[in-house]
């Protein structure tokens, strides 16, 4: 018989629930087209002068024009977060730069002429602003930015108009999607003016019921009240999602630990598997790690969400793979992850 939770290993905290914070910052040159009316003489042009106002830091950061780069590679930069899928449509007309250690990433010509982000895990938007913010001040050293005084910085859509800033967290919330409770989240965020959507930003499902948070509008707050707002919310939800765990682990814990342990056994031994069944297995996986329930980190969890996306393991491959070859590498991949973090004796 299952033993009960308390007598076990802790039981994680609320911080384990949030996977990443990131700031991302608009800016658009004062004397260009914005990008919707850019030709591409203007959009060679905009990357050549990002390019020139970095001359001095070109060292740290890497160059990816979206023409000629390797369709895999530019596949696993979207899977990582890295470029936006609209700029990874752009073609001819975008470019990206991405910092050696991978913070900070400057995306040239996509819905602006600049979308400057800085990452970092867990929560801390003070950290990735800074990050952010520095490589603002680096490029404005050259660049005259569009700027209206009473309305802030000018951007192509009107809802980044203001600071030019969004402030998001990613949040895994797989028992307050279970208890059907995420309209009620959606409207504590909504009432502090932030918006809940998919793991990939706009339009995209919250696979793996993860969740971005952010602000939803940036006129009329300064960059520090957006990423206090966002933190604040986030650290809330948190809590309520912490409280959910505890409740499924107090009302029936051997059910709770068999959702978990079902899915370490389908994950370390199955020999195909697609993306719709594995977001729900990793979900699983990772709520056993957050609430220490398996030797296993939750950061370690979400490097393998990563690395089970169907361009990452096509670059493991070296090659493009068809659907089967897809689901039969993802298995392998994490089938070898598992067995080397759980022993047979790390079950739950």
């Amino acid at each position: 018989m299952t033993e009960p939770i308390t007598e076990k290993r802790p039981q994680g905290d609320k911080s384990a629930i949030i996977l990443s914070s990131r700031v991302r910052v608009a800016r658009n040159l004062k004397d260009m087209n914005f990008r919707p009316k850019m030709t591409q003489d203007q959009a060679d042009e905009c990357i050549d002068r990002v390019l020139e106002a970095l001359r001095g830091d070109k060292e740290d950061f890497r160059y990816y024009p979206m023409r000629g780069i390797d369709p895999i590679e530019k596949r696993a930069m979207v899977e990582e977060h890295r470029i936006s899928a609209d700029l990874f449509k752009t073609d001819d007309r975008g470019a990206a730069l991405i910092s050696t250690d991978g913070r900070v990433v400057i995306m040239i010509n996509e819905e602006d002429h600049l979308r400057i982000q800085a990452f970092a895990p867990g929560l801390d938007l003070e950290t990735v602003s800074g990050l952010a913010y520095r490589a603002e001040d680096v490029l404005e050293r050259s660049l005259d930015f569009a700027f209206d005084e009473q309305l802030g910085y000018l951007t192509a859509c009107p809802t980044n108009t203001g600071t030019g800033m969004r402030a998001s967290v990613m949040l895994h919330l797989p028992l307050l999607t279970a208890k059907k409770n995420m309209g009620q989240v959606t409207q504590l965020a909504a009432k502090l003016g932030l918006t809940m959507r998919g793991i990939y930003g706009e339009g995209s499902e919250a696979l793996g019921c993860v969740y971005q948070l952010s602000n939803q509008v940036t006129l009329g707050k300064t960059e520090h009240e957006l990423a206090d707002a966002v933190s604040t919310v986030a650290a809330q939800i948190a809590g309520m999602e912490q409280e959910k765990r505890l409740q499924a682990l107090r009302e029936d814990p051997v059910a709770f630990e068999d959702w978990i342990s079902r899915a370490i056994g389908t994950l370390k031994y199955a020999r195909m598997m697609d993306l719709k069944e594995f977001y729900p297995l990793w979900s699983a996986l990772r709520v056993g790690a957050a609430m220490g329930r398996i030797p296993m980190d939750v950061r370690e969890c979400d490097t393998l969400l990563t690395e089970a996306q169907d361009a990452h393991l096509c670059r493991a491959a070296g090659r493009e793979l068809n659907a089967r070859e897809t689901s039969e590498a993802r298995s392998a991949m994490v089938r070898r992850t598992i067995r080397e973090r759980l022993s047979s004796d790390d079950g739950i």
